[in-house]
């Protein structure tokens, strides 16, 4: 059976419905898991199997995928990977319902974690039309990640608390010891420090829509999904796109009463993100120096952000003379995109001073001050090292500079959970 028309199925689905058996009537949950040459995917299905089940229905889709274009040997082990987890979801889908998608002739073109992950979210769509609920949960998770045991709970509970709730980036500790090389985990306490920190130090430059955006660590109510256009087909960096169209439309939350633990391991399975971050960081020449950007590029933004309700009322003289006013990197970007220009025409489209906050941070959203973050670095600010700008930051938050690098995380850590 095939669920009735739906608008953003019909006009941005990449698949027809692939999975037909019905769903039960109180589905409320569906992690979504792409699987591209992944030799631990079981042990992350192991880890939702035994979460505490929540009060409603959960199902897991699993999109083992690889390229159209792919190596022989690649598809046999995709081909394998598929017969593997099939045989296992049919002993396993009890308390939550496994389904296992097989896509290892994706367009070459686009073939890669966000295709797959976009075809995997439809799939969950479908599961929701079809029972009518449109504000299901789309989890996303990884096929290398673990969680703990009340995951689910933790989900159904946040959204619950939560009903206008557009989605949410849950809390993520990448593992810093155990069985692999030192190296890599010293790898990923760097790393996970520059995620920390790039949010951390954003938010006290007072940018409003600074989130984590880990696609292991995400979820997003289905009608939400389709207002967006559902997930684009990205080879890396899916996750940061997706989420900052959403978090800028409001009621974007954080949900800290569980955890995601991602895998620290090196991959080279996309152009960037952790596995190529660890990747690198094994490859260069000095492992004790991890560089970072500069915290004078968030300082200069900082009086932006400050002025922004200001704005509101500003007429083209008075904004040209505001322009002068700004740190000359955050004043030369804004030139560059006909600041003096563009404000006005979100001032008509503003009846209220929060209105015009809120479209003002449309227009200058999370990929802009990326942009010019990467547009100080490379013009005024060159990279720190990570030990130097997590130093500043813990002064400016007030939290005390620690000795080592992996106490400063630790507190990092705490820190944003408490936030």
């Amino acid at each position: 059976m095939q669920i009735q028309t739906n608008f953003y199925l019909e006009r941005f689905g990449f698949r027809e419905q692939a999975i037909m058996t019905k769903p039960v009537d109180d589905l409320g949950i569906v992690v979504v898991i792409p699987s591209y040459k992944e030799p631990n995917l079981l042990t992350s299905l192991r880890t939702l199997y035994v979460c505490d089940i929540p009060s409603c229905g959960v199902e897991v889709i699993v999109v083992i995928n690889c390229s159209e274009k792919a190596p022989q040997e690649i598809k046999e082990e995709t081909l394998a990977t598929f017969e593997e987890t099939k045989e296992w979801a049919k002993t396993h889908s009890d308390k939550i319902q496994f389904h296992v998608l097989l896509e290892n002739e994706l367009p070459k073109k686009h073939a890669g974690v966000g295709l797959a992950r976009k075809i995997g979210m439809d799939e969950a769509i479908r599961r929701f039309e079809w029972i009518g609920n449109h504000k299901g949960i789309v989890v996303c998770f990884d096929a290398d990640s673990l969680c703990e045991t009340n995951y689910l709970v933790a989900i159904q509970s946040h959204f619950e608390k939560y009903p206008k709730a557009t989605a949410c980036a849950l809390h993520f500790e990448h593992p810093i010891e155990g069985e692999d090389d030192e190296w890599i985990y010293e790898g990923i306490i760097n790393y996970e420090l520059h995620l920390r920190y790039y949010v951390d130090i954003l938010r006290y430059a007072n940018f409003p829509n600074a989130y984590q955006t880990i696609g292991s660590s995400m979820a997003v109510r289905s009608e939400t999904y389709q207002k967006l256009g559902g997930m684009n087909r990205r080879k890396a960096g899916e996750d940061f796109y997706f989420l900052h169209k959403i978090i800028p439309l409001g009621n974007f939350t954080e949900l800290k009463e569980t955890k995601v633990i991602p895998s620290p391991r090196v991959s080279d399975r996309v152009p960037f993100g952790t596995g190529k971050a660890i990747g690198d960081f094994m490859n260069q020449e000095d492992r004790n120096q991890y560089l970072t950007y500069n915290v004078q590029s968030f300082l200069d933004l900082k009086p932006l952000c400050d002025a922004v309700p200001n704005l509101y009322e500003m007429n083209k003289d008075a904004l040209k003379a505001f322009l002068t006013t700004l740190p000359q990197s955050i004043q030369t970007y804004l030139t560059n995109m006909d600041f003096v220009l563009e404000v006005p025409k979100i001032q008509k489209q503003s009846n209220t001073q929060k209105t015009f906050e809120n479209r003002f941070f449309l227009w200058f959203n999370g990929l802009v001050v990326l942009k010019y973050v990467h547009y100080a670095r490379d013009e005024y600010y060159p990279n720190q090292t990570i030990e130097e700008a997590c130093e500043h930051l813990c002064t400016i938050l007030n939290l005390p500079i620690k000795a080592s690098k992996r106490e400063m995380l630790q507190d990092l850590r705490k820190f944003d959970l408490a936030q």
